[in-house]
């Protein structure tokens, strides 16, 4: 296979960025994801690849839930924010406002248009990131007419 074609191809999928969190007890964890989709309507699932050395893959690994804070066109620095260990302090979270959502008590950014909760349902490990399929059990609108951020958008890459 060419490599560079490889890489360049796969690149070209569209990706959005989200700020993906867990909680157990105490202990948080947050950053940004972007290889998550939906994958049913009825029931409403949805997929995401995490990072097998990540804390979050840690503490999906425990509580089989998580939540998701949607990002909007304008949030790449949110995105950024998310890049580096999460750390609570003054009632923020990497320094942007934060609410608890309504089932699990998972934060969720106040900033961000949209947001939704879901349960694992499936887990498949493979490679270096481990895809996580789950139920969304909750959701909620901030800003309908907001536009996604999309890592095009960014100028970054994550994939290839």
């Amino acid at each position: 296979m060419d490599q560079e074609a490889k890489k360049k191809s796969l690149r070209m999928i569209t990706y959005g960025l989200y700020i993906l969190t867990v909680k157990d007890g105490e202990e948080l964890a947050a950053g940004t994801v972007n290889w998550l989709s939906q994958a049913s309507f009825t029931p409403p699932l949805i997929m995401v690849g995490v990072k097998k050395d990540s804390h979050l893959h840690t503490l999906i690994e425990k509580t089989q839930k998580f939540a998701v804070s949607v990002l909007a066109q304008d949030q790449k620095n949110i995105a950024s924010d998310f890049f580096r260990p999460t750390q609570v302090e003054g009632g923020q979270l990497n320094g942007h406002p934060f609410e608890f959502s309504p089932d699990y008590q998972y934060p969720l950014l106040t900033e961000c248009p949209a947001w939704f909760e879901a349960k694992v349902t499936a887990t498949v490990p493979g490679g270096d990131h481990t895809v996580y399929v789950g139920e969304v059990t909750d959701a909620g609108v901030r800003q309908a007419d907001a536009i996604p951020l999309v890592m095009r958008d960014t100028g970054w890459f994550y994939g290839g």
